[in-house]
């Protein structure tokens, strides 16, 4: 369970890095959207890990590789926007967000787009527990 220091940080880092990768975003990727869907912090606030939702969806592994790459570069931006909140900066490791992939499959099921998941249940994208 999350206590509310970790709750707090974690608010944090996630509003800071929202304005980090949009300035990124609009300085050399237009008509890319980045949202910061999710931050969890470890209890011993060593360790943050990023959940990103990135539109359009067919540019998602590019942009994801692209800041994994500047992970150092992001961390520092974000060590100085909270140096008067953390006292040390956890490490971060960014994810993709695909839980609204997952509400669009099962949408587009509901709505017969896709093929019945009842009669064939292997369509369904197995959802693994982060």
């Amino acid at each position: 369970m999350e206590t509310n220091r970790q709750k707090k940080i974690a608010g944090v880092l996630q509003k800071d890095l929202v304005n980090i990768l949009q300035k990124a975003a609009q300085d050399g990727m237009k008509g890319i959207v980045i949202s910061v869907t999710k931050v969890h912090v470890t209890s011993d606030l060593s360790q943050a890990k990023v959940y990103l939702s990135v539109f359009p969806t067919d540019k998602r592994d590019s942009i994801l590789e692209g800041i994994i790459s500047n992970t150092s570069t992001i961390r520092y931006e974000l060590a100085q926007r909270t140096r008067n909140q953390l006292r040390r900066m956890p490490e971060l490791t960014f994810f993709v967000d695909d839980s609204l992939d997952y509400i669009d499959n099962i949408d587009a099921a509901l709505k017969g787009e896709d093929d019945d998941p009842i009669k064939n249940p292997e369509i369904l994208s197995k959802k693994h527990k982060k």
